[in-house]
C-alpha cells in the first residue's frame, strides 16, 4: 500500500497548532473567569462600603458672644402721690406739672370753713373748762382745811377733790382736742416731700377736697424724683443665673434713638413669676440730664458671659424626635451612640447644648433612621492649605 508523503508531513503540524489553539482558548477562558470574579469582588466590596454610610463630625468651636435683649419699663427712683388730710376747697395752687420743686416748697392751698369752725368751738370749750378747773381746784385746797378743822365732813371733802380731778380731765380732753384741730390745720399746705418734678396735677381752684380719699386713687399731685430712675425687666428662669447684682446692662429708649445708657443691676425678687416663668429684675439708671422718662418702655442688654467649654453645633446636628432632642456620636470603634441633650441656647445659626462635652464626637446632618450600635465610617477632614512660600 502506497502512503502520501504530504499528508504524513502536515500531521504534526497540525497537531502543534491545536494544541497552541487548545491553550489559547483556556488561557482566554481562564482570564475571563479571573477577570468576573475580580469583578464580583469589587462590586461585593462596593457594597459593603456603600452599606457602611460616611459621616463628617461637628467641629467644635467656642460660643459666640449672644447679648440677652429684654423689655424693661423705667419708673421713677421716689414717687409720692399727694393727698388731701383735711375737707375743704382748694384755694389756690402754686405749681404745675413739669414743675421742679424743693422739699417743703407749698403745692397748694386748701381753705377748710368747717375745720376754722370746729378749732374755735374747741378753744371755747377748753377756755370755760380751765376757768370750772381753776374754781374746782380752789374749792378742793378750802374743804381739805376744813377737814382738818373738823368743819366738815371727810366725805365731803373727797367728793370736792373727785370734781377736781375730774374737771382736770376734761382740760387735758380738750386740749387734746384742740392740738388735734391746730395740727390738721398745717395740712391746708399741700408741701413736696422731697426735691423732684411735679409729674401730675389733678385738681384745680374751687374744687371740693376729700379727706382720705386715697383709696379711691385720686391724688391732688404727684411729685417724682427723677435725677435717679428704675427700671424692671423680666429675666427669664433659664438666664436668671446669668445675671447678678452689680451687673452692668446697656438702655435703649425708641425716643433716643442711637443712644445707649448705662444700668446697672441693683437687686433681683429672688422668685419665679408662675404665670410668665421669669424673675423681676431691678436695675438703676443715671438721669441727671433728664433724657429718661418714667413710666416709658425701654430695652435692656445684657452681655452675658460665655462659657469656654460650652458645646455649640449647627442646628442640624439635632435630633428632635419623641425621645427629646438627641445626638449622635460616634465611639472609638466607629459605632452610633445617640445622647440626650438639653438645648442651653438658641443662637439662630448654632445651638450651645447640655449633656454633652467638647471631647464627644458628634456627628454633623445624621442620616435618616441613624440607631444605636449602626456602624459609620468618619470622613477625614481635608488638610489645610498649606501657606504659601514667600520669594
Amino acid at each position: 500500500m502506497q502512503t502520501n508523503p504530504s499528508s504524513s508531513a502536515k500531521s504534526p503540524r497540525g497537531l502543534l497548532v491545536a494544541g497552541i489553539f487548545v491553550v489559547g482558548a483556556g488561557a482566554i477562558v481562564a482570564g475571563g473567569l479571573m477577570t468576573r470574579h475580580s469583578q464580583a469582588e469589587q462590586l461585593q466590596e462596593g457594597a459593603s462600603a456603600r452599606s457602611v454610610p460616611t459621616v463628617a463630625l461637628v467641629s467644635m468651636k467656642d460660643a459666640p458672644s449672644a447679648p440677652l435683649d429684654l423689655p424693661a419699663r423705667i419708673e421713677a427712683w421716689s414717687r409720692a402721690p399727694i393727698y388731701a388730710r383735711v375737707s375743704g376747697y382748694l384755694g389756690a395752687w402754686k405749681e404745675d406739672i413739669g414743675a421742679h420743686v424743693k422739699a417743703g416748697q407749698v403745692l397748694a392751698t386748701i381753705e377748710t370753713p368747717d375745720l376754722d369752725q370746729d378749732l374755735s368751738q374747741a378753744q371755747a370749750q377748753l377756755a370755760v373748762a380751765r376757768s370750772d378747773l381753776a374754781l374746782s381746784e380752789s374749792t378742793a385746797k378750802r374743804w381739805q382745811l376744813l377737814v382738818a378743822q373738823n368743819a366738815v365732813s371727810k366725805q365731803e371733802a373727797d367728793e370736792k377733790q373727785s370734781d377736781y380731778i375730774a374737771k382736770k380731765s376734761t382740760v387735758a380732753a380738750l386740749q387734746a382736742s384742740v392740738d388735734r384741730q391746730q395740727v390738721l390745720k398745717r395740712y391746708t399746705r399741700l408741701v413736696a416731700p422731697f426735691d423732684g418734678v411735679v409729674t401730675a396735677r389733678n385738681t384745680d381752684v374751687g374744687a371740693l377736697v376729700t379727706a382720705g380719699s386715697s383709696a379711691s386713687g385720686a391724688e391732688l399731685f404727684v411729685v417724682s424724683d427723677l435725677r435717679k430712675l428704675r427700671v424692671y425687666v423680666q429675666v427669664p428662669q433659664r438666664q436668671v443665673a446669668l445675671i447678678k447684682p452689680g451687673s452692668e446692662a446697656v438702655l435703649t429708649v425708641p425716643e433716643r434713638a442711637g443712644q445707649q445708657f448705662k444700668a446697672t443691676v441693683q437687686s433681683l425678687s429672688q422668685a419665679i413669676n408662675t404665670g410668665t416663668g421669669a424673675m423681676l429684675v431691678q436695675l438703676a439708671v443715671d438721669n441727671t440730664g433728664g433724657e429718661l422718662l418714667p413710666g416709658a418702655y425701654a430695652n435692656v442688654r445684657f452681655d452675658v458671659p460665655t462659657d469656654s467649654g460650652a458645646v455649640v453645633v449647627p442646628p442640624g446636628a439635632v435630633i428632635l424626635g419623641k425621645a427629646g432632642p438627641q445626638v449622635a456620636t460616634v465611639d472609638g470603634s466607629g459605632h452610633v451612640l445617640l445622647k440626650k441633650v438639653a438645648i442651653a441656647r438658641d443662637l439662630g445659626s448654632a445651638m450651645q447644648l447640655d449633656g454633652v462635652t467638647r471631647n464627644d464626637r458628634i456627628i454633623d446632618s445624621p442620616p435618616d433612621g441613624v440607631a444605636n450600635g449602626d456602624a459609620v465610617r468618619v470622613a477625614q477632614a481635608a488638610p489645610a492649605p498649606a501657606a504659601r512660600k514667600a520669594g
